[in-house]
């Protein structure tokens, strides 16, 4: 991963930033917890497997020459376990300076999660908003602070219909993943407008077609299909490009509820600024997870 070119030249400019990094042991993840080590950053990376993030920790430390990296396990599908990670983290530290919300799936057949959700909502929007949710009291005392959601432009495809969610219902597949993007478009906007002069900006960004490897368990035609994607797409470091910059460039130092691709922001979807579906799917979501309110101003 190239350090960007802003920030060359400075020696360890993420000296003393807390980030945390989600989805850290593979792909875009796992690119980007490098990089932010590289730049010297207090990181917190997040994933199910341990023994991937046993290796994770001793390669970036070793590779960044940075001490301060670890690995918190959690499955971030289960409400649960997403609790236990935000409540182990603030244990540990007292500051987070950003959160890299990249944690993502695609699966090809309708599956629920053992608490009862579909599977790519739950994963992709569902426990993105629980975690950010748990912990915004830490982001607000650490401003400055960013949160840097990871979209993708097959939210372009989907309308804000959240209802089949709701009860119980809604689609696997491609569908699924573009509503479960669009959701957190919507989620991005709707916290940046609630953050406002809070000194926390939310961003999305769009990190390209990548060459990753979540659609190594997606299944069917899609896992069979996965070794040409990976040579078709990006590299994990060029997926993550744009994650670090907003992650850590002084470029964008205040920039707040914009999408972001190559490093520039653009338009989403017009249904991703309907700020009337934002709301209700702000509250669906806040009931969903079993939180009576979430009013982040």
């Amino acid at each position: 991963m190239a350090v960007p070119a802003d920030v060359k030249g400075v020696a360890r400019p993420m000296d003393g930033r807390v980030c945390m990094v989600t989805g850290a042991t593979a792909g875009i993840g796992m690119a980007a917890a490098a990089a932010l080590a590289g730049l010297g950053a207090t990181v917190v990376a997040v994933g199910r497997n341990p023994e991937k993030g046993s290796r994770l920790v001793e390669r970036l430390k070793r590779e960044a020459g940075n001490p301060a990296v670890e690995f918190l396990c959690a499955d971030l599908s289960l409400q649960a376990e997403v609790r236990d990670l935000a409540a182990e983290f603030t244990r540990r530290h007292a500051r987070l300076h950003v959160l890299v919300n990249n944690v993502g799936g695609f699966f090809l057949q309708r599956k629920l999660t053992r608490d009862g959700f579909e599977a790519t909502f739950a994963l992709n929007h569902l426990n993105v908003f629980l975690l950010t949710h748990l912990l915004l009291d830490t982001l607000r005392s650490s401003a400055p602070a960013r949160i840097v959601n990871v979209s993708s432009d097959a939210h372009r495809r989907a309308r804000p219909d959240f209802a089949g969610i709701d009860q119980g219902r809604g689609a696997g597949g491609m569908r699924a993943y573009g509503q479960s993007k669009l959701a957190m478009t919507l989620f991005t906007y709707e916290l940046a407008r609630r953050l406002q002069g809070s000194g926390v900006t939310v961003n999305a960004v769009h990190p390209g077609f990548v060459a990753s490897s979540m659609y190594d368990n997606s299944g069917g035609l899609v896992r069979l299909a996965a070794p040409l994607i990976k040579r078709m797409g990006k590299s994990t470091e060029e997926g993550a490009d744009s994650v670090v910059y907003l992650a850590a460039s002084p470029e964008v130092e205040g920039v707040t509820g914009k999408y972001f691709t190559d490093r520039k922001a653009v338009p989403s979807s017009p249904a991703s600024y309907d700020e009337d579906a934002a709301r209700r799917l702000w509250e669906m979501s806040a009931r969903m997870v079993g939180v009576a309110s979430l009013d982040a101003a």
